[in-house]
């Protein structure tokens, strides 16, 4: 019986002590997976709360988009893409003309190339810029 009574106790102790050191343990936890925002439709009352602009402060330089965006790829020509000047490989693209080569370096072109050629802080009109540069190179 006095087994059992010392067993009793030392359990009892244990789920105790677990349950005190379980709470900062879940606080934690919580702290780690809670929402980072929130999403606020229009008509609601958090509707009216400033939201910042995803917008660049103008037309970037063309050269200097090709220099950190397109240059990986267009430099050396890898993965099909046409090389820098290289006017044999730019000559049948630029027969389909320059709206589908606008949409090739809007949208992006099968899984080689990604869209914007991923500057993501490029407007339509920056990547329009950028392809004309190219061309005009490569002619």
């Amino acid at each position: 019986m006095k087994k059992w009574l010392v067993r009793s106790i030392g359990l009892a102790m244990v789920g105790f002590l677990t349950a005190a050191m379980a709470s900062p343990i879940e606080d934690a936890i919580i702290e780690r997976i809670k929402k980072a925002g929130s999403v606020c439709l229009q008509g609601e009352a958090c509707a009216g709360q400033a939201v910042a602009q995803a917008s660049s402060s103008g037309a970037q330089d063309p050269q200097a988009i090709y220099d950190r965006s397109c240059a990986t790829c267009h430099a050396m020509g890898i993965a099909g893409a046409p090389a820098w000047a290289d006017v044999d490989a730019w000559a049948p693209r630029i027969e389909k003309g320059m709206d589908v080569l606008y949409a090739s370096g809007i949208n992006g072109l099968g899984a080689a190339m990604p869209a914007k050629g991923m500057c993501f802080d490029c407007s339509d009109d920056d990547i329009k810029a950028v392809v004309d540069l190219m061309v005009s190179v490569s002619q």
